[in-house]
């Protein structure tokens, strides 16, 4: 690695030798060699958008590969003390410059543009010195260079960067934020101002915003400073003056009626330029106004012959003016003469646009920037500096690489002290900061199979004999097994024997890899979801057992009428697949990006007895080890939940909202919104050999694609031909005919009497049979695509170059392909029409997104269906593989997300929702992602449908009810229901606690430095929720104490925690209230639903074990109430001593105590800071409590010990 980084740098210093012989010979008003990093995006068969004159001097190689040199003509004579061009170089081609800036410290220039990137160029040659990416999209608006570093201000960010491009620091702004403009009042102080009405003031050392000025009038664009006053230029045409110190108004200039664009300050001199109101708009003012600052009024306006953007003091030897404008004319003058026409020079922006202007310190240069991405140098003298006195700049190193002796990196042995290292006291390049990087230790060895044959486990510790098949304490350096296994994705095996055994060798796309969840010892409160995820939709976690059909969830919970349907859905069933797909739709309504999981809907789908029967719930060994066919399984899973949700709501009659305006001929099938939307009337015909005909009519939620049996090579097949194919089956098989009375050959056709709404399609792709037919029928569509509609021949492989793209595109449709990758791998259509003649005869096509339905058409026999999501398989033999989902997001859920209207592919991978390509959907690489499933949903699918959701859960279930413990007396009652008179009210309070137990230990690994990894946490089960009343005349009485049953195995009852004992939730010996978890939900869920606020100490864990998702605004946490910032969390027990004088939790938990005293600490909290209005008060009793604290170890003393420093009367008696 050393050796190729040294050969890298010697490349890159004779370069650079070679492009100073260029600059030392080439004419100033010649392009800078410099573009030879860029010739690919200049050339003019890639880029016909560039200006053809910018390279009117420039040689190209034929290949477009790299410039063999630039013509040079005679030097040009540039007069001392006039402003002349001096060079023109190339920023980013094509991205237009958006600010330029010279360096105050450094001789450098710098530029940022557009697209986020920043250039530096070094000395008057301007040979570039570094480039990189600030932002990834917004555009830089202002750079400041400091001793250290440059600030970049973008819409939202201040990045502070070294000159070489690391960051030193990322302060990011809230997103309402649009800042436009910054001000270094001092070296450690800066001013940030934007179109908000406030201007920031940060702290640059502490990297933290110390003051927030209000603005009275919005938009601060522009800024400067002089020994009097801070000066505001705003976007309504007004200059403030502000003071120094506080920041207040201390003066105002109305300078135009339009908008103001530049203005400067010198001396006692303010001038500035703009845009005033005209009757069609706004124009550009050729007046300047000048304003003199010790009288603080106007004098006499300055009329220059140019339309000015920019200006710009030059003080030399007089205070002079220099304007600018858009076109690239520049005038000086003086602020307090009259302008000259004569003064007018002219940029060669070769028609481009000026973006930005700036002067050199020591005001011998000038810069402009284009709309093209060229940097235009200025200078009085051939010979200028930028700064009077700049500091000396930092070079690469020498290059060392013909000093060093040839070391063999083949060698396992070969020792790295051979490579020299000079000795230095700064950081090296490689050592990276501790944010940006990770350690990645060498794999262990695996362990020897001998030694797992022979251990005996006492608890989780093993232990065996010493097979002494290996030396002590060594471990080959290399481990040539290992790194095939693990890092070896080319190495295709080469045998078919090999092939066989791992078919599946390939690198997967990241955002397609099985994503998993690091826990740290805060769980999952410091895992950055934000960053698998910058949507507002919801992913759902992956870890808890049978989650593989998360896809699936997805795909249904974006059918509009699907969603809608279950969450109308409530019956009386305590394991509902469609209750709990309603809850869980719902979270997923209201989560804002948050990951929800599906813990209760899980549960309640292995408690069914036909998901076990069909193999669906898997053991967690089986979803580890990745021995389950995924792709099978999901679409097992298709079916199964179809079927189930068809039945459960065609058992309970839905919403009268939910049946179709239209009549439904579907039998049966139509009392249920799943038969109207997916169910298929079918026939069924059997003939036999004898003649006799038997015809059954049944229904079908989907179809599974049967593929034509071949031995030969496989055939060109369109997917509507498959597809036809697969819906009218016929196949020969063994039947029983009465009429013989014995088993015959049959012949068994299927035909379909009605068009679903939503096309289901099931690939069964199960084969290397199967997945090479899928390549093979892609292959045909991409060469028909090219040669039929392009009328290119791809017999020969070869480049294909833009004019041959860009015929191709029209002749396809008016799509212009920027990449033949977007054409790979694709066979399914984005279309599908389906049409059903009178006399039942179907006829499938491939249709084009884009058309329409003639008026020739029959409507009502006559279908488009639009693809709308896509299920696949991801084959990864490093993780077993994993199901991911392509699914077009609708624009009502756009709407009530992000409150725009449109239509979106989108990847579900678990947690990790990323925007993607339309083509991705359909591209089915086979060799890693094999299509499982298609949903095709009918165009105009909504407006059938009535899609309002009435909220189905009622007060009534907070009322008594009765318990399932067959021993549960009235005697032994912990809790008062609610009266009628007391049903809760939005904004009301209720205490709230939750007590658990384990069904799973959790899964960790010891690490070699004693650390502790967390792999699976436990899986927790809520046992006890206790609500109390927070206001009234029963205040602190409870009114839900629910136990909660549970059918699946207890490991751990915690009962020093929970106060949980064995029997405690089994009806049949249990003294308590037992409830079922559906029951104790819909009372939560009706609370949520009537706006309460929930107080409690940890309400985070609670409700995510619970499964239910609660708006942050209903949520009071006593655990974040008396929290310091980058503090301990305090225990409830402790706070209850330190505030209330109270003991609790001695031997157990109690959820009732506990719900009780996190209401009385949210008493005293709105009491010890006067209603929140008080913080910094409350800030020093904060401080009393962590010093109490860190005496006492946060430990509560026995009772015999001392008494509470904060004793206080109790507000509630137990």
């Amino acid at each position: 690695t050393t050796r190729v980084a040294v050969a890298i740098a010697a490349a890159k210093r004779a370069e650079a030798g070679k492009r100073r012989q260029w600059t030392a010979t080439m004419n100033f008003e010649g392009l800078d060699p410099a573009l030879a990093e860029y010739v690919p995006a200049l050339h003019p068969a890639l880029d016909p958008h560039l200006n053809p004159s910018l390279l009117q001097n420039v040689e190209l190689d034929p290949e477009g590969v790299a410039l063999d040199g630039i013509p040079v003509p005679d030097p040009v004579h540039i007069m001392e003390g006039m402003y002349s061009e001096l060079h023109t170089v190339v920023s980013e081609v094509g991205v237009p410059v958006s600010f330029s800036h010279f360096d105050l410290h450094e001789e450098m220039l710098w530029v940022g543009n557009h697209g986020g990137h920043a250039t530096s160029f070094f000395g008057p040659a301007l040979e570039r010195y570094s480039s990189f990416q600030v932002h990834s999209s917004d555009d830089i608006r202002q750079i400041q260079s400091l001793e250290n570093g440059v600030l970049f201000l973008t819409k939202t960010n201040l990045k502070y960067m070294s000159r070489g491009g690391l960051i030193i620091f990322d302060y990011l702004m809230d997103e309402s934020e649009d800042m436009h403009s910054l001000l270094l009042t001092d070296p450690t102080t800066l001013l940030v101002g934007g179109l908000t009405n406030h201007v920031i003031e940060i702290d640059l050392n502490t990297v933290q915003e110390t003051q927030k000025y209000t603005v009275e009038v919005p938009g601060v664009t522009i800024m400067r400073q002089s020994n009097r006053f801070f000066f505001c230029g705003h976007t309504s045409g007004k200059v403030s003056l502000r003071d120094l110190r506080t920041f207040s108004v201390e003066h105002e200039f109305d300078a135009y009626s339009g908008s103001l664009s530049d203005f400067d300050v010198h001396g006692n001199l303010l001038v500035t330029c703009g845009f005033s109101s005209r009757m069609n708009g706004l124009a550009c003012d050729r007046f300047l106004k000048v304003y003199d600052l010790r009288m603080l009024r106007a004098i006499t306006p300055l009329q220059v012959h140019i339309d000015p953007l920019f200006l710009k003091f030059i003080p030399t030897y007089t205070s002079r003016l220099a304007i600018i404008s858009q076109t690239g004319q520049c005038q000086f003058c003086e602020p307090t003469g009259l302008a000259n026409p004569a003064d007018i020079f002219h940029v060669n922006t070769v028609g481009q646009l000026i973006m930005s202007f700036d002067v050199s310190a020591s005001k011998q240069a000038l810069v402009f920037g284009d709309s093209e991405g060229c940097v235009h140098l200025w200078a009085d003298s051939p010979e200028i500096t930028f700064n009077a006195y700049s500091r000396e700049t930092d070079f690469a190193l020498p290059c060392l690489v013909d000093t060093l002796p040839h070391l063999d990196w083949n060698q396992d042995l070969m020792p790295l002290s051979l490579i020299p290292v000079p000795l230095t006291t700064e950081s090296l390049l490689s050592d990276w900061p501790a944010a940006n990087s990770g350690p990645a230790p060498r794999r262990a060895p695996p362990v020897d199979p001998e030694i797992l044959r022979t251990m005996k486990k006492v608890g989780f510790i093993g232990y065996a004999p010493n097979p002494r098949t290996k030396l002590r304490n060594q471990v080959p350096y290399r481990l040539k097994e290992l790194d095939n296994e693990f890092d070896s994705f080319s190495q295709v095996p080469e045998s078919p024997i090999g092939r066989e055994e791992e078919p599946y060798v390939y690198m997967v796309a990241k955002k397609y890899r099985k994503v998993t969840i690091k826990y740290s010892k805060l769980g999952l409160e410091d895992f950055d979801f934000k960053h698998y995820n910058k949507t507002l939709f919801a992913g759902l976690e992956p870890h808890i057992p049978n989650a593989y059909c998360n896809c699936m969830i997805q795909v249904l919970y974006f059918l509009e009428p699907v969603r809608c349907l279950v969450q109308n859905h409530l019956c009386q069933k305590e394991f509902c697949l469609s209750c709990e797909l309603g809850f869980l739709f719902h979270m997923l309504d209201l989560s804002r990006g948050d990951p929800c999981q599906g813990s209760n809907f899980l549960r309640a789908f292995r408690t069914i007895p036909e998901a076990a029967a069909l193999g669906l719930i898997l053991a967690d060994s089986d979803e580890a080890t990745g021995k389950v066919n995924l792709g099978r399984l999901i679409q097992s899973w298709n079916r199964f939940i179809l079927t189930q949700l068809h039945q459960e709501t065609q058992e309970q009659e839905g919403p009268q909202a939910y049946r179709g305006i239209g009549s439904s001929n579907f039998g049966s099938s139509g009392d249920s919104v799943i038969g109207q939307l997916f169910s298929c009337e079918v026939e069924n015909c059997s003939m036999c050999r004898c003649g006799k005909e038997t015809v059954r009519v049944s229904s079908t939620l989907l179809f599974t694609l049967s593929y034509p049996d071949s031995n030969d090579k496989i055939k060109d097949y369109e997917f509507a031909q498959i597809l036809k194919r697969s819906i009218c089956l016929e196949q020969n098989t063994q039947a029983w005919c009465e009429n013989c009375e014995k088993y015959q050959p049959t012949v068994q056709t299927r035909n379909i009497r009605c068009l679903p709404d939503v096309l289901v399609i099931n690939c069964e792709v199960n084969s290397s049979k199967e997945a090479e037919f899928w390549k093979m029928q892609a292959e045909y569509a991409f060469k028909k695509m090219m040669m039929k509609k392009g009328g290119m021949d791809l017999s020969k492989s070869r480049e294909i170059s833009l004019g041959e793209w860009n015929e191709l595109g029209i002749a396809a449709g008016g799509n212009t392909y920027t990449s033949i990758e977007e054409l790979k791998n694709i066979w399914i259509p984005y279309s599908i029409k389906m049409k059903l003649s009178k006399n039942k005869e179907l006829e499938v096509y491939n249709w084009d997104e884009s058309s329409e339905l003639s008026v020739l058409d029959d409507h009502e026999s006559t279908y488009v269906y639009d693809l709308m999501a896509t299920v696949v398989h991801i084959l990864d033999s490093r993780t077993g593989g994993s199901l991911v989902g392509h699914i077009k997001v609708g624009e009502t859920y756009h709407q009530r997300k992000e409150g725009v209207t449109h239509q979106q592919w989108y990847l579900f991978n678990d947690f990790l929702i990323e925007p993607v390509d339309k083509c991705e959907a359909v591209q089915f690489d086979m060799s890693w992602k094999v299509p499982g499933i298609l949903y095709y949903v009918r165009r105009n699918l909504h407006s059938k449908y009535n899609l309002n959701i009435k909220n189905p859960i009622e007060a009534s279930v907070l009322l008594a009810e009765a318990s399932l413990a067959r021993k549960q007396r009235k005697c032994h009652a912990t809790f008062i229901p609610l009266m009628l008179s007391e049903m809760p009210q939005a904004g009301d309070l209720v205490g709230l606690d939750a007590e658990f137990v384990t069904l799973n230990e959790e899964e960790a690994e010891l690490r070699s430095d004693g650390t502790k990894s967390t792999i699976k946490p436990s899986q927790m089960s809520v046992a006890r929720i206790t609500c109390v009343r927070g206001q009234g005349p029963n205040e602190g009485v409870p009114f839900i104490d629910d136990y909660i049953s549970t059918q699946e195995q207890v490991v751990d009852y915690l009962t020093q925690y929970s106060g949980i004992k064995p029997g405690d939730l089994d009806a049949k010996i249990s003294s308590k209230h037992l409830t079922t978890l559906k029951s104790t939900y819909l009372k939560l869920r009706f609370l949520i639903d009537a706006g309460v606020k929930f107080v409690g100490h940890g309400l985070q864990k609670d409700f995510r074990v619970i499964n239910i998702m609660v708006p942050k605004d209903q949520v009071i946490d006593t655990v974040y109430l008396f929290h310091m910032p980058r503090k301990r969390m305090i225990s409830l027990r402790f706070l209850a001593w330190y505030f209330l004088d109270l003991k609790i939790q001695g031997e157990t938990h109690d959820s009732i105590e506990d719900a009780r005293t996190a209401l009385q600490l949210y008493r005293k909290y709105m009491e010890l800071s006067n209603g929140g209005l008080e913080p910094e008060e409350f800030r020093k009793v904060l401080k009393g409590l962590y010093e109490k604290g860190r005496k006492m170890d946060w430990k509560v003393p026995e009772p015999e010990g001392q008494s509470s420093p904060k004793s206080k009367e109790r507000l509630f008696l137990p």
